[in-house]
């Protein structure tokens, strides 16, 4: 008999199954989720203290390789006239204050996942949760709103109130105490009002502090709805209501924020200071300097691409089981009424074959291919991404764009390493027994020339 896609409750998941094996049991995902940022709490105090031990003040701060201390400057902590570090006791304060917040929440997560209830609903039903709970999880929605909206109320309280932000038209930090309230400045930016870069054409602080006053309202105002209504009929039939479909759709989110916040850190001179960052762009440098600006384009980028991949896999893997395919098995299932949750509006791929048959013809899927060939297949479709893609961008680097020529084949080589990895899990999933060498990676890497491709790639 074929396994079914997900155990019954009183199966136990796969260690590899990861925060999958918590979603019926909302105290220990809540741990997790605490430990986990603690450990985003704990990265960010000592990595900040860890670059205050390195700087350098008779150095541009965008040439030191920095990523935490421009962000600090820019909010105009220890920074004098022309953008000159005259004050880092604020850098180690913040990078302190990071440190300590990081213990109280790995106790939380510890507690969590140890000692406290396995579900919320045991101690108090305000706090527990059930996914298909469509009220239950809108209301969620709006907490989460709320936080979003206090944190650009922070911003602005800091920019109006607590020392102001620097700005590089005058060259200091300065109190904005006059910030754009006109809807129809602050709006107009989305269709194009401020110039040829969308929202990254803002080129002053007071709109840039009125349009957080403005999301922080928004935020806030759609919390209150969240909370106080039910999703209306068309909404929950066009969403599908389970974990993995809320994490799928906070996937694509975060996939499209990056994408924005790639543009923008690119070109944009008055939020990412070119005293911090260096020079707007990605240009390439004589001296070979890494900018600020480029790791952060870089980084935002890269979890962008994944993002959107996971989102993708995540999407991929809900419509395909909702049209009556099983991983475990890797062939279809009779579909009955009930057995699957699937949205009841009509989409073309929640109601064709499309992604279907995508799947199904994947090497990670194909029935009847021995491992050989298995290998051969997926080795052959990944030499051909590393070499089209270096052989298309090396051209790149004959204009002066060295940095580009040298990201875009590496999210290449990052992305297939990431379906390389959920490959293999998937491969676990549905029973098929693959060598003990990762086929993925051994592929990509199985020859002379695709390693000197990754030696040159990552050198």
């Amino acid at each position: 008999m074929a396994k079914k896609s997900f155990p019954a409750e009183a199966e136990s998941f796969p260690w590899w199954a990861g925060n999958a094996r918590l979603i019926n049991l909302s105290g220990r995902l809540l741990g997790a989720h605490v430990a986990h940022s603690g450990l985003i709490v704990l990265w960010a105090g000592a990595y900040t203290l860890f670059e205050l031990s390195r700087f350098n003040p008779e150095l541009p701060i965008y040439e030191q390789g920095l990523i935490l201390l421009p962000n600090l400057a820019r909010l105009g902590l220890g920074v004098g006239a022309g953008g000159k570090i005259v004050d880092t006791y604020p850098y180690f304060a913040v990078g302190a204050i990071h440190l300590i917040s990081s213990a109280f929440l790995g106790f939380g997560g510890i507690f969590h996942s140890l000692k406290g209830p396995e579900t919320l609903e045991e101690r108090t039903p305000f706090f527990g949760y059930r996914w298909e709970d469509k009220d239950k999880m809108t209301t969620i929605l709006g907490i989460h709103l709320v936080l979003l909206g206090i944190g650009a109320f922070l911003l602005v309280a800091k920019a109006m109130y607590f020392g102001g932000l620097y700005d590089t038209t005058v060259g200091q930090v300065r109190v904005i105490s006059e910030p754009t309230l006109n809807p129809a400045v602050i709006f107009g930016y989305l269709f194009g009002a401020g110039g040829k870069h969308w929202l990254a054409a803002v080129d002053n602080l007071e709109d840039v502090v009125g349009g957080h006053i403005w999301v922080g309202i928004l935020c806030i105002a759609g919390a209150f709805w969240h909370i106080h209504t039910q999703p209306f009929p068309w909404a929950k039939r066009l969403f599908i209501w389970s974990g993995e479909a809320y994490l799928s759709y906070c996937l694509g989110a975060l996939a499209l924020i990056g994408s924005i916040a790639t543009y923008f850190v690119t070109v944009n001179n008055t939020v990412y200071p070119e005293v911090f960052y260096g020079p707007v762009g990605l240009r390439g440098s004589d001296a070979a300097v890494v900018s600020s600006r480029a790791w952060l384009t870089t980084s935002h980028f890269v979890l962008a691409i994944l993002a959107l991949y996971a989102h993708i896999w995540h999407a991929q893997r809900l419509r395909t089981k909702a049209a009556g395919f099983d991983f475990w098995s890797g062939d279809f299932e009779r579909r009955t009424a009930g057995k699957v949750q699937v949205a009841s509006a009509p989409t073309a791929v929640s109601f064709s074959d499309i992604t279907v048959t995508f799947l199904r013809n994947l090497p990670i899927y194909c029935k009847g291919f021995s491992l050989i060939f298995r290998e051969l297949e997926v080795s052959l479709a990944h030499g051909y991404f590393l070499v089209g893609a270096i052989a298309l961008l090396i051209r790149l680097q004959e204009k002066g764009l060295t940095l580009l020529a040298d990201l875009l084949p590496t999210l290449a080589l990052i992305l297939i390493l990431a379906i390389a990895k959920i490959g293999k899990k998937t491969s676990h999933s549905i029973g098929i027994k693959l060598p003990k060498t990762q086929v993925y990676c051994r592929a990509v890497l199985s020859s002379v020339a695709h390693r000197e491709l990754f030696s040159a790639i990552c050198c």
